[in-house]
């Protein structure tokens, strides 16, 4: 074949297969929250009732609020459930990063979330005798994976996943894209992340961490990271909290303490390949506070991090990790907002 001929045709396929791909964008409420995916794949190739049923999957193996599912019957002690493949990886990867944080992340941590107003039942009238007596059977190591059933200590244990279950959701649908050839996509669940490849323009991905402010609706940049192949999960106490008798209570429990956690450490994100680490170390962090969370960061293998803290004057300070600076292409808090789908917060 003639050289120049053989070059045209190659460039003429390239040409062709890719004018056959286009990004399409999906969102929607889910889990309490929101999720927004874009994705390059074939122009009629839409992949929206692919990620809808692995959505309704996952919903119906860990919702603490369809009183049908796997993990409902689980915490009301139904002998006929059994672990899915969804529930069960959850619960490893949860048992993991416990031992790792040495008990700062518990999913048995849910009764004291429910009494506290953040779960899956209506708020109690806490009292120091309610929580003690709610610790009494709170600890992620009162409970094991026996085959397929997991195993209570004490009957009264409960699983919240919620700390946990954005972050796997993201990495399923990622490992989806995947196996599809799909090689550009973001995918956020409830505001917990996976990318790979580049956006629309040619781009890599950019990705803003809001300010830690209070009492607004306004929702100013912290940060924009450029990011290509990462998950991302921020957690913060500036959003889901309420106010009782001029104390603030924040949606992050301590399962040590059985009380909300407070420090100055007011924004933690988290970048790692697999977005299930990132949302569960992301809550670690916010549990053990800024001087804890420096700590344990620097010995957690491929991660790397962003802090927001107060000084002891109450300004607003940013720690990062070494890796963080080459996410970071322009420092300007004051440049175009990213779209809703990659902005991120508390």
């Amino acid at each position: 074949m003639n050289k120049s001929i053989g070059a045209a045709l190659v460039i003429a396929l390239l040409t062709a297969c890719s004018s056959q791909w286009t990004y399409h964008f999906q969102e929607g409420p889910v889990y309490g929250s929101t999720y927004h995916i874009t994705y390059e794949y074939k122009r009629s190739g839409s992949l929206e009732q692919d990620i809808n049923r692995i959505l309704e999957r996952i919903n119906v193996s860990m919702s603490t609020y369809d009183p049908g599912s796997t993990l409902s019957k689980i915490n009301h002690n139904d002998t006929s459930a059994r672990l899915d493949p969804d529930l069960k990886r959850v619960l490893e990867v949860g048992r993991e990063v416990s031992d790792r944080s040495g008990g700062a992340f518990d999913m048995t941590v849910a009764p004291l979330v429910n009494a506290w107003g953040f779960g899956f039942t209506a708020r109690e009238k806490v009292t120091p005798a309610i929580i003690d007596s709610i610790l009494s059977f709170v600890g992620y190591q009162k409970i094991h994976i026996a085959g397929d059933r997991l195993v209570k200590d004490d009957p009264r244990i409960m699983i919240d996943p919620n700390a946990i279950t954005p972050g796997y959701v993201a990495d399923v649908i990622s490992e989806f894209f995947n196996s599809m050839g799909i090689k550009n996509y973001l995918v956020e669940i409830g505001g917990e992340l996976r990318c790979l490849g580049k956006n629309r323009e040619g781009n890599a991905w950019r990705v803003g961490v809001d300010k830690p402010l209070e009492n607004t609706l306004e929702r100013e940049i912290q940060q924009v990271f450029h990011l290509a192949h990462i998950s991302v999960a921020t957690s913060g106490n500036y959003r889901k909290f309420y106010e009782e008798n001029g104390v603030k209570y924040s949606h992050t429990i301590d399962p040590k303490t059985g009380y909300p956690a407070r420090s100055n450490l007011l924004s933690a994100t988290v970048f790692t390949d697999q977005c299930i680490y990132a949302d569960a170390y992301a809550t670690v962090f916010m549990v053990i506070g800024f001087d804890r969370a420096k700590e344990l960061s620097a010995q957690i293998p491929g991660i790397e991090v962003y802090f927001i803290f107060s000084d002891e004057d109450g300004s607003l300070k940013t720690w990062q990790s070494t890796g963080v600076q080459a996410m970071i292409q322009n420092s300007s808090v004051t440049q175009e907002q990213p779209s809703p789908q990659s902005r991120k917060g508390g």
